[in-house]
């Protein structure tokens, strides 16, 4: 079986890597100077324990493919579509993303599809190389297929994943998994708006106390925090990396790189199309999804925003919707 990691970023990268080391075949999907570095040198892996740079094939776009290929997706969201469109659709598909939208998309498509929640801290300091900070392993991998249940083919991705640096996970309900880490992920963009402040805790807590009375009431079931931090007990530990400073999450990450793009229309924006259909007010992720994109449109540099606006907006959103 060949993986084909489709998006091979700082996650997809770093899941590619460990497969490698693993003793499996893989092939890499990457683009621009990321993808030129790896196909010069290699792909280096930085962890707090080694620095390896491995030889492992890549590509800028589609090839030929077997029928043992499984499609790893390991884009950002607002790119799952446009990434898929050249692969054949009898492939499977693995959805290595956040967010909970990208399976659905998926399936329109594709007829095996996969979902992946990752739990797994890394980031690109330089074209060609991922740094994965999770100590003793760089992540933790749950996997099932969507909408739900497990077969043959998850559980071997299970298995393959847990060879080398990673830890698998079989979940039968891996969305409700993902819904949870969803709730994790809707500080992202405030995190990237106004950055390491005083005041991102409680905006953190705001957005997922709003989140939660919407998932509530739409009757979707979540992971809780008390649960992750059982399952994850002390596998991923962040342990920093020698020479690599850890700047911030993948949303940060959007803005500091200048792409023009950002996935909040899939983390909080999903928050406000559940609270939309639902009835639901959602003032506090409705602005940290609309002032996101607008950053990220602006390629206005990450924590550029004073907290004091931000929340500013947030009230004044509030008190529109309750006139």
């Amino acid at each position: 079986m060949r993986y084909i990691v489709i998006g091979a970023g700082a996650v997809g990268g770093t899941i590619g890597a460990r497969l490698f080391q693993g003793g499996h075949e893989v092939l890499l999907i990457a683009r621009g100077a990321h993808y030129e570095a790896i196909k010069r040198d290699g792909l280096r892996l930085i962890t707090s324990e080694l620095s390896e740079t491995l030889d492992i094939p890549a590509a800028d776009g589609p090839v030929p493919v077997r029928d043992d290929d499984v499609l790893i997706l390991a884009t950002k969201s607002q790119d799952t579509i446009a990434a898929l469109a050249p692969w054949p659709s009898d492939l499977p598909v693995v959805c290595a993303q956040n967010g909970v939208a990208n399976e659905r998309m998926v399936l329109r498509r594709f007829e095996r599809v996969y979902g992946m929640c990752v739990w797994l801290p890394a980031q690109i300091p330089q074209p060609g190389v991922v740094a994965a900070g999770g100590y003793p392993y760089s992540g933790m991998l749950h996997v099932g297929r969507y909408p739900q249940g497990v077969d043959e083919l998850s559980e071997l991705i299970v298995t393959d994943l847990g060879k080398h640096g990673l830890v698998g996970r079989s979940a039968p309900d891996v969305m409700r998994w993902k819904y949870g880490k969803l709730l994790g992920n809707l500080a992202n963009a405030a995190e990237a708006l106004v950055g390491h402040v005083p005041g991102l805790a409680d905006l953190g807590a705001r957005a997922r106390a709003e989140a939660m009375t919407v998932l509530d009431r739409a009757g979707i079931a979540y992971s809780t925090p008390e649960e992750e931090a059982e399952v994850r007990g002390h596998n991923v530990d962040m342990r920093p990396i020698e020479g690599i400073e850890r700047s911030g999450g993948s949303s940060w990450q959007s803005l500091a790189r200048g792409s023009g793009s950002i996935e909040a229309d899939y983390l909080n924006g999903e928050i406000v199309l559940i609270g939309r259909e639902h009835g639901v007010p959602t003032p506090v992720n409705e602005t940290l999804r609309r002032e996101a994109n607008r950053s990220a449109r602006e390629q206005l540099a990450p924590g550029s925003m004073p907290v004091d606006t931000l929340l500013a907006l947030i009230d004044e959103r509030s008190a529109a919707g309750s006139r």
